[in-house]
């Protein structure tokens, strides 16, 4: 790594699809193999120290506040979007001018490595934000990452507003990313809520970035099991299915 790192893991969701049979806990608590799921995702993040680990929390943020006391806190509330969550992010981070990486809570099969990677791909090409790519036959509903006729990135097309030739781009967006600090507040003062969900889309960033002849570098750091997300009680058990493979060495 190349300059110091700071993280933002964001932890501020509901997870409605996940509340069944009584269960209402924040979505990054809920278990996977024994541990919350942002536990899985904190240990992974090790290499760097808790005080530089931010959390943003949201829904019943006290819950997730007790359950992982060592780190410090933003809070977003309401909940308007990953760009929003980062904004929330902001103040606590104010005066910081190194690279900042920027998770989810709710990621927990995503290795070490896989942030390391992107980290040092980051820092030596020299790039103002660098995105995590995954490359996937699985019909996830992911953003796909579309290529400019050099190779290097142009955007990210949502899932739900890919054409059907976007549609089958087998590289997505995992949702992870590195900014230099700088360029990333920069970025967040120019989203805008012009989409159907009324919130501030973390990805709307880089293209501007890219608009602005800023280096907008990706790299593809994890596998398709990897960037699997926990979003309903199905996903939940395929992580949990992953994990026991892992454990059994297969």
């Amino acid at each position: 790594m190349n300059g110091p790192i700071k993280a933002i893991v964001l932890a501020a969701g509901k997870g409605t699809r996940l509340h069944t049979e009584g269960v209402d806990l924040p979505k990054v608590l809920r278990v996977a193999a024994g541990e919350p799921l942002l536990a899985h995702v904190l240990r992974e993040l090790a290499f760097l120290p808790a005080q530089d680990i931010l959390l943003v929390v949201g829904y019943e943020a006290d819950k997730v506040t007790a359950a992982f006391p060592g780190y410090p806190k933003a809070y977003q509330s309401p909940q308007l979007g990953t760009g929003h969550a980062v904004q929330c992010a902001e103040g606590a981070l104010k005066g910081f001018e190194g690279h900042i990486l920027i998770c989810y809570g709710d990621m927990p099969l995503l290795p070490r490595s896989a942030y390391e990677k992107l980290i040092d791909e980051h820092t030596a090409q020299g790039n103002a934000c660098t995105l995590m790519a995954g490359v996937t036959d699985q019909p996830l509903p992911y953003g796909r990452i579309v290529r400019d006729e050099k190779g290097g990135f142009a955007r990210i097309v949502e899932d739900r507003d890919c054409t059907p030739e976007e549609k089958e781009i087998k590289e997505l967006n995992v949702g992870v990313y590195v900014f230099e600090a700088r360029q990333l507040w920069r970025a967040l003062t120019t989203l805008r809520p012009n989409n159907a969900q009324g919130e501030y889309y973390l990805t709307d960033a880089p293209l501007w970035l890219v608009k602005q002849g800023e280096k907008v570098g990706v790299s593809a750091a994890c596998t398709a099991e990897e960037m699997l997300g926990v979003n309903t009680v199905e996903q939940l058990q395929q992580v949990e299915d992953y994990m026991e493979k892992r454990r059994n060495g297969k």
